[in-house]
């Protein structure tokens, strides 16, 4: 984006999210809902990491562009967030429902984590299954380092561990999940623009 963009490609608002897979699971959730986030105005900004904010900060937020923000990110990341925010003019010290209030929204864990409990375990292993990934899946629940932890973490762990699956499942699942059921940090940014 350039410095002074013209005011036709200037967003109303700007979703900021700590990676692609946040940016790809928001907008085929708003795509379902019948939403055209570009066409409302709406960029949705995948950071390449929480550290960013404060760089996306500066040019969409009060020192900017002063466009109407919101954010996703993972619960490590909330002090951080909530300390850039801060910084940059915005909600001082919000923490909780004051950072909701502003727009930010943090996930339990990560994305994975909302979406495989939104979905259900078994499900997000049909998915895998239907991806001809199941082997896969198995082969990393019998090594010796999974073999303690919950379904759950290693559903979180698998997408995690292969490179672009965890933007291909953010697709998948987001695009599985019923939409009465959609996390509610995915459902209060999108409900926030």
């Amino acid at each position: 984006m350039t410095a002074n963009p013209a005011p036709e490609d200037r967003p109303r608002a700007v979703v900021l999210v700590e990676g692609m897979s946040d940016r790809i699971a928001l907008e085929v959730l708003a795509r379902r809902r019948g939403r055209d986030l570009a066409a409302q105005g709406v960029a949705v900004i995948a950071m390449h990491g929480a550290t960013n904010l404060g760089h996306y900060l500066d040019l969409y937020g009060p020192g900017g562009l002063d466009v109407r923000l919101a954010g996703l990110c993972d619960a490590a990341e909330e002090d951080y967030f909530r300390r850039v925010l801060r910084r940059a003019g915005i909600g001082a010290g919000a923490a909780g429902a004051a950072l909701e209030a502003l727009g930010f929204f943090v996930c339990t864990l990560d994305l994975e984590d909302e979406l495989i409990r939104a979905l259900g375990t078994e499900a997000v292993k049909r998915i895998i299954e239907a991806e001809g990934e199941l082997r896969s899946l198995w082969t990393l629940q019998h090594q010796p380092a999974q073999r303690g932890r919950s379904t759950q973490d290693q559903l979180r762990r698998f997408m995690s561990g292969r490179s672009g699956n965890k933007h291909r499942y953010a697709r998948l699942l987001a695009g599985a999940m019923e939409l009465d059921r959609v996390p509610r940090p995915l459902d209060g940014v999108l409900g926030h623009v």
